[in-house]
């Protein structure tokens, strides 16, 4: 399941949204207990925490015995939740799971690339102007937080964050391939000059990829 971003209701508040996050990624009943210890918090305040998602719809409370036959609660995503107050998406983990489903040989990424290439061109902005600063605009509205600088032969561009990084956890190969074709597809349609000289992927959580390109945007 989706989380929300930038939620104005109850997970508007950072630690209800770790809590609810946190029974999300377990996918299974947890007691107050086995939630503060992750957390790093006190059972009363998490008590107080499950308590307003429960008055919100977001979790259900079930009743077990504890080893001393004293019952205690535990907690689950509620069956029709809607965070955010929209229905549920989950479209992080599909892409991941479809990622796992793409056979990564060399005939099939070949195949990935041009398809990357294709949805490259297709995202250039529909704009006149530098093509650096189109591209930096590009990549920026994608969620990739680019730095450039120029040199001599063209610039370079290192990317601060990987929007795609459950996906690229999962299949790096297969992802960072259609990547790849997506820079590549994306600057031929902004300069045709343009040259992607260097496609250099990083771990997806730290980010920091570099791509090198020639031919457009010299210092």
């Amino acid at each position: 399941m989706d989380l929300p971003s930038g939620s104005d209701g109850v997970l508007g508040q950072k630690t209800r949204a770790r809590i609810f996050a946190l029974l999300v990624e377990r996918r299974a009943a947890m007691s107050t207990e086995e939630l503060a210890g992750p957390l790093g918090m006190h059972v009363n305040g998490v008590r107080r925490h499950l308590e307003l998602l429960h008055d919100a719809g977001l979790v259900e409370r079930r009743r077990s015995r504890g080893a001393r036959g004293r019952p205690g609660d535990r907690w689950l995503v509620a069956a029709d939740a809607r965070p955010g107050g929209e229905s549920p998406s989950g479209y992080a983990d599909l892409a991941g799971w479809l990622a796992r489903t793409i056979p990564s040989g060399p005939t099939r990424l070949a195949a990935i690339e041009r398809a990357g290439q294709e949805i490259g061109r297709e995202l250039a902005p529909d704009t006149t102007g530098d093509p650096l600063e189109r591209f930096r605009s590009a990549l920026a509205a994608l969620g990739f937080q680019p730095a450039i600088e120029r040199d001599a032969h063209g610039f370079a561009c290192r990317l601060g964050n990987c929007p795609y990084r459950e996906s690229a956890r999962q299949s790096p190969e297969v992802v960072c391939t259609l990547h790849r074709g997506i820079t590549a597809g994306l600057l031929a349609a902004l300069d045709p000059k343009a040259k992607l000289s260097r496609f250099e992927p990083h771990e997806p959580a730290r980010a920091g990829c570099l791509v090198e390109v020639e031919g457009v945007g010299a210092a």
